[in-house]
């Protein structure tokens, strides 16, 4: 007989509650098979896809796209056993516990063209996760998206969705430009252009927009921080004209070239270096114990603003990476971040972080330290300045830097010695050595 198996909202984030049901890639009659991707959920940290648990056969879609649900909660309803005789569904069945799906087939979303039947996603070979779900079917050629209610699925990333989502425009009656027929932005503002309109003066008024997903997640954040850790703030001018000479003899040596040798990769390099004569910036503060917890690596968070809001992804054991190495990373990071496909688990477990706030043109700031940390560093814009250099006023290149921390973890005399060590790696790299 049939056997009625409801599939809850997992936690894909390790302590994430909600949800946003972005996209279903399935519907009532549909036959699904186990790692297949049916739906896209967008939570407060990044956009995923979610492989299904079980085999058989779609009879109900609980929770309608655009919803917000908590964790747990059931969303969708699968015959296991189709074949058996069929009985009603009353929402009697109990629903069925499913592993957590934190490093079980969740994938970034990407750009390219997501089929309804698509690669298995791997399946990590633990115990707990291969007593509950069944081993995955061997990869098969994915077919074009099959037509669903209302049209075929349309392609097009989070922020285009929510662009769409603003302008009233249904996403199934466009064409994609993009690759693999991908909806871009381009495409959701032309079709929101009246063609040959008459000009009209927009109306003044508001807007109001829900605060959830990363929005949501930053706030609480960093309410929680602003009034948990005892902020200071410390501020550094510095001469990086030797930082940028070196910079610019580096860009076109073999070793670098192919590589985007920015000045914020300079700035992790020394924020790395500088830790080892200060590992209490690099500490947590643990309330629950009672213990501050010092940490012999650095998983270095690079705060990046994205079309989805503000995310902090890490480097993981950045203090290991050479220069080339971390210049490679931070590019990877930070194009991932900008196409909104960092995953839930690249953004935990940072042990202190940099906020570039130069890219934007500004100075500096009083940055805010991220929970679980205890201390930031803003790299501030490098502009042209007069200098004094041998009692001569000269054009120099200057930065400012500012380093927020905790001061239950990191006393007054630390925090600037770990600063000053930050701003002498950077007025003169050859300091390194000495490290």
């Amino acid at each position: 007989m049939p056997q009625f198996k409801h599939f809850p909202l997992p936690d894909v984030g390790e302590g994430l509650v909600e949800a946003e049901i972005l996209t279903w890639h399935v519907k009532p009659g549909d036959t699904v098979t186990v790692n297949q991707i049916i739906v896209e959920i967008e939570t407060a940290k990044a956009a995923v896809e979610l492989p299904c648990p079980f085999a058989g056969v779609v009879t109900e879609l609980l929770v309608e796209t655009g919803k917000t649900v908590d964790v747990g909660t059931p969303i969708i309803v699968i015959d296991t056993d189709p074949n058996g005789e069929a009985a009603p569904i009353n929402g009697s069945a109990e629903p069925e516990r499913v592993p957590n799906l934190v490093g079980y087939g969740v994938k970034a979303v990407t750009a390219k063209r997501r089929a309804r039947v698509g690669a298995p996603a791997a399946v990590p070979a633990s115990a707990a996760v291969s007593a509950a779900v069944a081993p995955a079917p061997a990869p098969v050629i994915a077919p074009e998206p099959e037509p669903v209610a209302g049209g075929y699925v349309p392609l097009a990333k989070p922020p285009v969705r929510k662009l769409a989502k603003d302008l009233g425009i249904d996403l199934a009656a466009l064409a994609g430009s993009g690759p693999g027929g991908v909806i871009t932005r381009e495409d959701v503002a032309q079709a929101a252009t009246p063609v040959a309109a008459a000009p009209v003066v927009a109306s003044r008024g508001e807007r109001r927009v829900p605060i959830k997903g990363v929005r949501k997640a930053t706030a609480q954040a960093m309410v929680d921080s602003a009034f948990t850790a005892p902020h200071v703030t410390e501020f550094l001018t510095i001469d990086v004209t030797p930082m940028m000479e070196l910079r610019a003899k580096l860009k076109d040596s073999p070793e670098f070239r192919g590589v985007k040798l920015t000045p914020l990769v300079f700035a992790a390099k020394a924020v790395c270096l500088a830790v080892r004569r200060t590992p209490d910036v690099n500490a947590t503060w643990d309330a629950a114990a009672n213990e501050i917890v010092y940490k012999d690596y650095v998983h270095l968070g690079i705060a990046a603003a994205t079309p989805r809001g503000l995310v902090v992804p890490k480097v993981r054991d950045a203090d290991q990476l050479s220069l080339r190495g971390l210049a490679e990373a931070l590019q990877q990071l930070t194009d991932t971040a900008r196409e909104g496909r960092t995953t839930p688990a690249d953004m935990l477990g940072g042990t202190i972080t940099i906020t570039n706030v130069g890219v934007f043109g500004v100075d500096t700031g009083t940055p805010i330290i991220n929970p679980g940390e205890s201390a930031i560093l803003a790299f501030g814009a490098i502009r042209d300045m007069p200098w004094v250099v041998d009692g001569q006023v000269v054009p120099r290149k200057v930065c400012q830097l500012a380093l927020s921390f905790d001061h239950r973890v990191v006393d007054g005399q630390q925090g600037s010695q770990f600063l000053a060590d930050v701003g002498a790696l950077l007025a003169d790299p050859a300091v390194a050595i000495t490290y």
